[in-house]
């Protein structure tokens, strides 16, 4: 049995911050049901190529991207700018534990699927707006784009080469923020569901609205590069792959590729001395210790480039494994996935699919008792549960089909 079994979930959201935090709870026993718009659903089942193929070889309509983040839900297509889509959507709140939306601040009220509205009919809900700079505040009604968010806190200005022609800012290689955002989305209502199993002294169980924005949770991500700057009133700036605060923690170039050695303790650095062939370094008193060698940078760092590029990557990591000195490879995904823990963690995995046979998977990082903790169904397609969620509410085949005649639902 999962953690959350028996907890219901109703996933209004869509691209990715929402439906991450949907799948996250999917993966840990959730039943998440997740509403779309009749016709087109999702908007990242149409962010392609690549897209799934079926067993004949052809491209379906489902895209990667779809598919990396609505494992193990139920997909509802409801038109819920209709009387009847409204009325469907309060009845699965009234028996719902969790809803996650992601509709611009205020876009919910006007048809009556606010917080205000839903947790009268249900006071124990935990209700999950997700914006891109939450429920006040001069932006509030402003769209939030990851990339937009990235740049405007902070991420990008600390992301990137140092020097050179490339020195302009970078964004991450994934949607940091919405990733982020949807994973303190899940913290935020893991412990309200927490907080709602105590019930008060009348004897109720309250809901929670969890107001979540990720402009709050990318600027929250910033760390020790925000205390950098809020300590030491110094305004960070792009590093490349060096650390501003830890040397050697960086890219090296190889005898045939890249590396990343990562000495964060001085007793690493002498254990990647001796490993080097270069013990008196850790001698030296420019580098015996972290804040000599962030001191003294620019004479260390050229250094170690030279010792790096006589030896290969996979001598080089073998040999610092063996001494403790955390380093690696910089891998593609292909050498990812085949990574030997990878491999023996099980992080690659396929689920069924109507279309395809089988869609593969990247488990989360989520394991109980040494059990992987993962949705066993695939990403639905557009409206796959639709009839099974409506004959749940003891709607009949008959309307359900009148309702389909008019686009209702799909």
């Amino acid at each position: 049995m999962k953690p959350l079994q028996g907890v219901r979930v109703l996933d209004m959201s869509r691209v990715l911050a929402g439906p991450w935090a949907g799948q996250v709870l999917a993966d840990l026993g959730a039943d998440v049901i997740k509403v779309e718009r009749p016709g087109s659903g999702d908007d990242t089942r149409g962010w392609g190529p690549p897209y799934l193929r079926d067993t004949d070889g052809r491209e379906t309509d489902e895209a990667a991207y779809y598919l990396a983040a609505n494992r193990g839900k139920r997909s509802l297509a409801l038109d819920i700018a209709t009387p009847e889509g409204r009325d469907i959507i309060r009845r699965l709140a009234a028996d719902s534990d969790v809803l996650i939306e992601n509709f611009k601040a205020g876009g919910l009220k006007r048809h009556g699927l606010d917080y205000e509205s839903l947790s009268a009919l249900n006071p124990s809900i935990v209700y999950c707006s997700i914006t891109g700079f939450g429920q006040s505040g001069p932006d509030a009604v402003r769209p939030g784009y990851d990339f937009v968010i990235q740049a405007m806190a902070g991420l990008m200005s600390v992301t990137g080469p140092d020097t050179g022609v490339d020195a302009v800012p970078h964004k991450a290689g994934i949607a940091m923020a919405d990733l982020a955002t949807g994973l303190y989305a899940v913290i935020a209502i893991l412990a309200a569901l927490n907080e709602r199993g105590r019930a008060d002294q009348a004897g109720r169980r309250r809901g929670r609205h969890i107001d979540m924005a990720l402009f709050d949770a990318s600027l929250g991500l910033m760390a020790n590069q925000a205390m950098n700057y809020l300590i030491g009133d110094n305004v960070p700036g792009p590093s490349g792959n060096a650390h501003p605060n830890i040397v050697p923690y960086q890219v090296f170039a190889t005898l045939d590729g890249q590396m990343v050695l990562a000495a964060g303790n001085d007793g690493q650095f002498r254990a990647f001395a001796r490993v080097a062939g270069r013990p008196g370094l850790a001698d030296d008193a420019r580098f015996a210790t972290n804040r000599a060698r962030v001191e003294n940078r620019a004479d260390i760092v050229p250094v170690l480039a030279g010792i790096m590029a006589c030896r290969t990557t996979s001598d080089w990591v073998s040999s610092l494994k063996a001494a403790g000195v955390p380093a690696g490879p910089v891998n593609a995904l292909d050498a990812a996935f085949a990574e030997p823990s990878a491999v023996a963690r099980g992080l690659r995995f396929d689920l069924p699919h109507p279309l395809s046979g089988a869609v593969p998977q990247v488990a989360p990082p989520l394991r109980l008792d040494g059990e992987l903790m993962h949705a066993d169904m695939a990403p639905p397609l557009l409206g796959q549960h639709t009839d099974e969620i409506l004959s749940e509410l003891g709607i009949d085949g008959s309307l359900r089909q009148s309702w389909r005649a008019r686009g209702l639902i799909a």
